[in-house]
């Protein structure tokens, strides 16, 4: 877990705090989870938190609008370029040039930019399925191929198909997208796997975007390490990474690319060249100071979504015993199993109609929804108040804890 070590005191706080959140203010005009659906549905798709914003994110915010919003610097923020280096230090990415980090106005324009910049139209793009689905749009968007190995379930949790991977690697493939920690499933890729995927990558002579949003959510006992902690993948490695999940930003675009060969940062920026845009002003702010002064509340909010995430485990097992899920390792995103359920085929809109629960539903997370790869399967945000995810499961146990026959 990220930040210091957590007092039962502290926890306690943030447990409070966070079990009182009003639906009525979350449903601001400004929020797109929360007025997407009608006024009485519960949202628990798209992947913000529902927790108020660290104080010491706020305060600097505020001070930050005490002075001119001219310019920030564009070439490259000093102090958050080293917060930043610090960070990726922690994670296996040591040594890690000022040269080797570029900042973004998001992580999704990073995976296009890789995609774009690594690969030509007609390539082929190597992922896992279900994942993320701005990984496949920016493959097919630009017209190359998308070559996917689907996850395996293991019966304990879903794993890597390594047949499957090696399967789906031809002569044309010139970049692997991973996602680590992986959405949908919440799995942070242990040492074992994170070796294999290594050797994977030098023996088809791949580049590697990884994506790294979700480290700082982690639940897993390890710390947690990036893919290019390993030097012998350094030099073809684009690491993604930014605050906004973690510190619940997401309307404060931003985040990095990293790589220890800043000739790689340089080409994927004259890739995309004027295309991509900067990250605000404000939003370089609120990184600083994430990562300055956010920690305990990073640590505590952690600790929060930790007991949410087994309250789910806890109440799937007794309730609706026929949904199959795994305890994520990191996220607030929990990919359930439904399939064995009369309503798996329409299961999305049974729940908005029914229920009044808005998710994802999961062919969203494979390359082509109309084929419903993965139809059955939901993936739900459960980043909220513990009473308000008690309200959200208790709707879902009375339409679908009927079970099956």
């Amino acid at each position: 877990m990220t930040g210091p070590n957590l007092s039962t005191t502290s926890v306690l706080e943030a447990a409070d705090a966070y079990s009182h959140l009003d639906p009525a203010a979350l449903r601001h005009a400004d929020s797109l989870k929360w007025t997407l659906y009608g006024e009485d549905v519960i949202p628990m798709w798209v992947a913000d938190m529902d927790y108020p914003v660290a104080p010491a994110i706020l305060n600097a915010l505020q001070d930050r609008l005490t002075r001119g919003l001219g310019y920030p610097q564009l070439m490259g923020d000093p102090l958050l370029t080293r917060l930043i280096q610090e960070k990726a230090a922690t994670q296996g990415l040591t040594d890690l040039p000022a040269e080797g980090v570029a900042l973004l106005p998001g992580v999704v324009p990073g995976i296009f930019a890789a995609v774009h910049a690594l690969t030509a139209p007609g390539d082929g793009v190597l992922t896992m399925l279900p994942v993320y689905h701005p990984f496949h749009l920016s493959i097919n968007d630009q017209r190359r191929v998308v070559q996917a190995a689907a996850l395996k379930d293991s019966g304990t949790r879903w794993e890597i198909d390594w047949e499957a991977l090696e399967g789906a690697v031809t002569p044309s493939t010139r970049l692997m997208l991973l996602c680590h920690p992986h959405n949908p499933t919440g799995r942070v890729w242990d040492a074992e796997e994170l070796g294999k995927l290594r050797d994977f990558a030098l023996e088809h002579n791949l580049y590697v975007c990884s994506d790294e949003l979700h480290a700082d959510l982690s639940f897993a006992d390890a710390p947690f390490e990036s893919f290019a902690a390993d030097p012998r993948v350094r030099g073809r490695t684009v690491t993604l990474t930014g605050p906004c999940k973690a510190f619940n930003t997401a309307g404060l675009g931003i985040g990095a690319m990293l790589s220890h060969d800043p000739a790689l940062i340089k080409r994927l920026k004259t890739a995309v060249g004027g295309l991509m845009g900067h990250p605000s002003a404000l939003s370089i702010t609120m990184w600083q100071a994430a990562l300055q002064e956010g920690g305990p509340w990073l640590a505590e909010t952690v600790a929060y979504l930790r007991g949410n995430r087994d309250f789910l485990q806890a109440f799937l097992a007794e309730r609706l015993p026929y949904t199959k899920s795994y305890a994520v390792e990191s996220t607030y995103l929990a990919w359930l199993d439904v399939r064995l359920h009369p309503h798996a085929g329409d299961i999305q809109q049974v729940l908005l109609e029914q229920a009044r629960i808005a998710i994802h539903n999961g062919p969203l997370f494979a390359p082509d929804p109309q084929k419903a790869d993965y139809q059955g399967f939901i993936r739900v945000n459960f980043a909220t108040s513990r009473a308000l995810l008690t309200e959200a499961l208790e709707r879902i146990a009375g339409v679908l804890g009927g079970g099956v026959e």
